[in-house]
């Protein structure tokens, strides 16, 4: 039932990235996402209840620190724009870099905390194993549908 219910899965994934914008591949990424963990969890009625708003501020808040905050940076390596910088700006990049690390560390201790007032230890730690999980198969389809 579980194999079928991947295959399923990726076989969602592949007709989305033929179809639609990015917001919308994005949007049912995310829809199987939800799907895959409420499955590997085996998530009560009011675990999930409980469960989900955490998980959900928690992945808003990392992307908001990975996609806005970080990729500002990033874009400067990748547009060759570092190699104009003095040495005092290139401090400051790298200060923030770190804040931002900081801040990606701090999020992630909290959320941990805040997962286990709402899901038992072991829960948590199928939590890590189904997202890594997730990612493998998206990245493997992902390859998948380059070659």
């Amino acid at each position: 039932m579980r194999k079928k219910l991947t295959l399923l899965l990726i076989l969602i994934v592949s007709v989305s990235f033929a179809q639609g914008g990015m917001k919308e591949k994005k949007e049912k990424i995310k829809a199987l996402k939800v799907a895959y963990i409420t499955e590997k969890l085996d998530l009560t009625t009011e675990e999930a209840q409980k469960f989900w708003p955490v998980y959900n501020a928690f992945d808003d808040k990392q992307f908001e620190i990975k996609h806005n905050k970080m990729k500002a940076i990033v874009n400067q390596f990748e547009n060759g724009g570092f190699e104009s910088l003095s040495d005092k700006e290139a401090l400051d990049l790298i200060t923030k870099m770190e804040d931002y690390e900081d801040e990606m560390h701090a999020l992630k201790k909290k959320y941990l905390k805040d997962l286990l007032k709402v899901l038992p230890p072991k829960k948590v730690i199928r939590l890590k194993k189904a997202e890594d999980e997730f990612n493998r198969k998206l990245l493997r389809e992902f390859r998948g549908r380059k070659n």
